[in-house]
């Protein structure tokens, strides 16, 4: 009996030490390898919500769905166009790149969301609610000015407040129908310098307030960047909303950075922020919080950890991005959550209908650039590493059109098919120089080709590849590699982009047949 008692007890330990840690997963950081910056997040009852920039990109303000705090669901936008001017919709030969709607504020009070942004290229602050934010319909309220990284704060004396500014923090408060600044009343400093908690040496002042009110204190996150460091949390804190506030540094490790607090129905406390990560863009981190005489600490001894006391990660096909066969029941939706257009679309130019099963672009009017293409139709890239594949059917392209599968941002990469004098090239073009270059041209002499981008994000390699398939079994590489870099013209992560334009007659046509994304080379 001892023998056998022996035995037990050391399988037992064997169990635990070899085989548990096999079934304990835990959740790393980044909880999302894709663009999601300027976040913002609220919890109510035990479903967390969050908001995002997508700034040219429409719809827009996306709202995501999590029961963990890692894995997370696209459910919504809060807009499907911003505004109707000639930078949102690529007309003119302007552009809102880089500008469009910035970073939102998500709020619940009263049994109504809230989310608003602001915009650099209206000159408006929008605000935006709804009884259902997963479902909508969502309530629009746009207001000048333009309050710059803004947080919507509803206080306990039943009155609405906007937070906002870069270095120098304003207080204003709202009337009653959020249409606006209150009459008769003038925003106040609240903080003169927020900066300073970082130090006398500032690159970026402090900006992306977020407030937020615990156990009767005010808490305002804000970021700043000290020449030579790296993106910084600052945290002030106060009695009153109005002040006096006193500032520290919250966070300064790997430049995770920008965003605020969150805690789970079981009282535990975390900071999401994020992280600039290349081009692949701004990814969003969880970093455990601890309380010090009242005080908010960040990290685990002042450090990012790599792994979270959380659900494992999934991936994030299909909650962020989707594969889509472009073949729609009755009930579905024309587009699901995961595509954006580039800027505003022209609904008339594109269809699901017109050929069953497939997406047509149509080109309706002459462009110098697929960056200026209307109805570009895109998802984000994420990492470390993905492909993304279509099928193009190219007999109805006219002469001088140019279609295919991109990676978007200012210095990009496509392959796709150039209708030339009457004959059709595969080609490859490359832009990393900031000019776009014809890198390879094949000669196709059928009207069905398969196209594939591939993204290694690995180590902050970020770099694009580009292949062809006539039977899309067997690839070909073609072009040269493209050197991707996040820029701030286009402030924005590499995203995957489907698109047709033309540059010299227009009214030709595209079919792509589906969208194919995964997360291996």
């Amino acid at each position: 009996m001892i023998k056998n008692s022996g035995k037990r007890t050391l399988l037992y330990l064997l169990w635990l030490v070899v085989v548990l840690p096999c079934f304990s997963q835990q959740a790393t950081n980044p909880t999302v390898y894709a663009d999601v910056p300027d976040l913002s997040m609220i919890r109510v009852g035990d479903n967390y919500y969050m908001s995002s920039t997508t700034m040219h990109m429409s719809p827009g303000l996306p709202i995501m769905k999590s029961k963990d705090l890692v894995n997370w669901k696209l459910v919504s936008y809060a807009y499907n166009t911003l505004d109707d001017v000639d930078e949102l919709n690529l007309n003119n030969g302007k552009s809102s790149y880089g500008r469009g709607s910035w970073a939102s504020s998500l709020r619940y009070h009263k049994g109504i969301f809230y989310v608003s942004t602001f915009s650099g290229t209206t000159g408006k602050t929008y605000i935006y609610s709804t009884a259902n934010i997963e479902k909508g319909p969502w309530k629009a309220i746009s207001f000048r000015p333009s309050l710059h990284d803004h947080s919507l704060f509803f206080d306990d004396d039943g009155k609405a407040y906007i937070i906002y500014g870069s270095g120098k923090i304003m207080l204003a408060e709202l009337s009653d129908d959020l249409s606006g600044i209150k009459p008769g009343t003038k925003p106040q400093v609240i903080i003169e310098n927020a900066s300073a908690a970082a130090g006398p040496a500032i690159g970026l002042p402090a900006e992306g307030s977020q407030m937020f009110k615990v156990n009767g204190k005010y808490y305002l996150f804000n970021i700043s960047w000290p020449k030579g460091g790296m993106r910084t949390v600052l945290i002030h804190r106060a009695d009153k909303l109005s002040g006096p506030y006193e500032g520290r540094i919250g966070l300064q490790d790997k430049g995770v950075a920008q965003g605020g607090l969150i805690n789970t129905p079981k009282g535990i406390w975390y900071a999401y922020l994020f992280r600039d990560f290349g081009s692949v863009g701004r990814i969003p981190y969880l970093v455990p919080v601890t309380w010090d005489k009242d005080w908010p600490v960040i990290g685990n001894d002042n450090h990012v950890p790599d792994t979270l006391d959380l659900p494992a990660n999934k991936s994030l096909i299909p909650g962020i991005v989707s594969p889509d066969e472009f073949d729609r029941k009755k009930d579905d939706p024309e587009l699901p959550l995961a595509w954006q257009w580039n800027h505003n679309p022209d609904n008339s130019l594109w269809s699901l209908k017109a050929h069953k099963g497939f997406l047509r672009l149509t080109t309706g009017r002459l462009d110098t650039s697929v960056l200026l293409a209307r109805n570009t139709l895109t998802q984000r890239t994420i990492g470390p590493e993905c492909n993304g594949i279509t099928s193009i059917d190219v007999t109805h392209m006219q002469d001088g059109d140019c279609a295919g599968l991109l990676l978007l941002q200012q210095r990009y990469g496509w392959v796709g098919v150039k209708s030339n004098g009457g004959s059709k090239l595969i080609v490859m073009v490359n832009a990393q120089t900031g000019a776009a270059v014809e890198a390879a041209e094949i000669p196709l002499s059928q009207q069905k080709v398969y196209l594939k981008a591939s993204c290694d994000f690995r180590n902050k390699l970020d770099q694009g590849t580009f292949f062809y398939s006539f039977d899309g079994k067997k690839w070909e590489k073609i072009g040269t590699t493209l050197q991707m870099a996040y820029t701030i013209p286009h402030f924005m992560g590499y995203r995957f982009g489907l698109f047709n334009y033309s540059t010299k007659s227009f009214g030709g046509y595209v079919d792509f047949d589906f969208f194919h994304i995964s997360n291996k080379l």
